[in-house]
């Protein structure tokens, strides 16, 4: 039986992940690299991704992930081998990032402009994106998705709140 607290900890890397590009927007120097993860291509006359995915963002979270999974691994004891969880807690930090892209790729379909909400594909995007890229290395199951998917859903809605109380972003969702 998996806990709560071990769900919070299991998808850490991909929440911290999900949470590294708006930091890196911050740090000076680094916030000048502002490669658009689409490059400018359009698809349809919109961007395929938009201006707020780029390339320091994809490569800041998964280092971010790679990050958390390695200090989750020294601090707590996982059913997994080093070398797997620190993969697939890495993929879990990619696949998050790539789930975000995924859903902005729709959001530039549909008409949503950057920055505006969607929900609740905006709070579901990276967690599917982190499960299904980890799920093949960390096969967890299927109870301890459920909380993931649960967890996270509600955190993202606070932690987007908080984010807007602090000025990283523009709307409160």
């Amino acid at each position: 039986m998996h806990s709560w607290f071990y769900a919070l900890l299991f998808f850490l890397p991909a929440g911290v992940a999900n949470m590294a590009p708006l930091i890196a927007n911050k740090i000076p120097g680094l916030n000048q690299w502002k490669t658009p993860l689409d490059l400018g291509t359009r698809i349809n006359g919109q961007p395929i991704f938009g201006p707020n995915k780029t390339v320091r963002g994809v490569v800041s979270g998964t280092v971010a992930a790679l990050v958390t999974g390695l200090v989750l691994f020294q601090l707590y004891s996982f059913p997994y081998e080093f070398g797997i969880f620190v993969i697939g807690t890495t993929l879990m930090g990619l696949g998050a990032l790539l789930g975000d892209a995924i859903e902005s790729f729709f959001k530039r379909q549909v008409g949503i402009k950057p920055g505006n909400s969607w929900f609740p594909f905006d709070q579901l995007d990276y967690i599917i994106g982190g499960l299904v890229l980890s799920y093949f290395v960390l096969l967890p199951p299927f109870e301890l998705v459920l909380r993931v998917a649960v967890l996270y859903f509600g955190l993202h809605l606070l932690i987007s709140y908080v984010g807007y109380l602090l000025g990283f972003k523009q709307q409160p969702i």
